[in-house]
């Protein structure tokens, strides 16, 4: 699977970088058709396959986020003013302020082989590739501490079933435990594909030179492309130097790359 990666500077130092939205359908239906859709479904999955254990952990993983998800969307529906609808804004008051590395690290899923990383011709390109080489290593770090300590706090929060309110405290323990894995996932998987490859620029070297001799060339590319673009230049051309980048140039930007706008300004106020 191919994905583009857009990085471009948001005011001084500060980057974002995002994934360009893609359609989900049919990813959507496959997943809907290969994973359980109760527990019990579940545990006979679980118990027929010969699968080994990571894989069952990660369809349990899915399991539980699939469950998260649709409990999500029945939230949001909920009527205006009622305690359901009350509860929906304290979840969007929490995600406001999940950091937008976090959700870029996430959004690099496991299917994805190729990565095409677009950015302004202003950037130098090994500037570019080191940048997401360090959020990788980073995040590997970060969200694997953090998701331990929000794993070790769900047997305190789940303790608090027992008072006549929703547990809050423990399903946000477990969605941020769930996040940081999908982060750390994410971080291993940038990690591999944007790390150094003249280890694979060798073996290229003496694959074509083994090949030649009968013949045939076998030339095989990294799984990462740079790809410089004028466009995105030009957008960011129009912003002030000392101000940054206005909002109506983000959305120009986010609408030119297919980028989720709400995703990019986060980077704006972060710190």
């Amino acid at each position: 699977m191919r994905a583009r990666v857009v990085v471009f500077p948001m005011k001084g130092r500060k980057w974002c970088f995002s994934r360009s939205i893609e359609n989900p359908v049919n990813s959507e239906s496959n997943s809907a058709h290969s994973n359980p859709s109760t527990l019990i479904d579940l545990c006979k999955t679980i118990s027929s396959n010969a699968k080994p254990m990571a894989a069952n952990a990660e369809l349990v993983v899915d399991f539980v986020s699939n469950k998260m998800n649709k409990a999500w969307i029945g939230l949001e529906k909920a009527p205006e003013g009622s305690f359901k609808n009350k509860i929906y804004g304290v979840g969007l008051w929490l995600l406001a302020r999940v950091k937008p590395s976090e959700i870029f690290l996430q959004s690099i899923s496991k299917d994805i082989t190729r990565l095409e990383i677009t950015y302004p011709t202003s950037l130098n390109a090994r500037l570019v590739r080191r940048r997401l080489r360090h959020i990788a290593m980073r995040g590997l770090i970060i969200h694997k501490n953090y998701m331990y300590g929000s794993a070790s706090l769900l047997p305190l929060t789940a303790a608090l079933v027992v008072l006549p309110l929703p547990n809050i405290p423990f399903f946000w323990m477990l969605f941020r435990t769930y996040s940081h894995w999908r982060a750390l996932q994410g971080s291993e998987k940038l990690l591999q594909i944007v790390s150094d490859g003249s280890a694979t620029q060798n073996a290229n070297t003496n694959t074509e030179h083994g090949n030649s001799q009968h013949g045939s060339t076998e030339i095989t590319r990294p799984p990462w492309v740079l790809a410089p673009s004028k466009e995105l230049e030009e957008l960011l051309c129009r912003a002030n130097a000392h101000d940054g980048l206005s909002k109506c140039v983000v959305l120009d930007i986010c609408k030119t790359f297919n980028l989720n706008s709400n995703d990019v300004f986060k980077y704006e106020r972060s710190v």
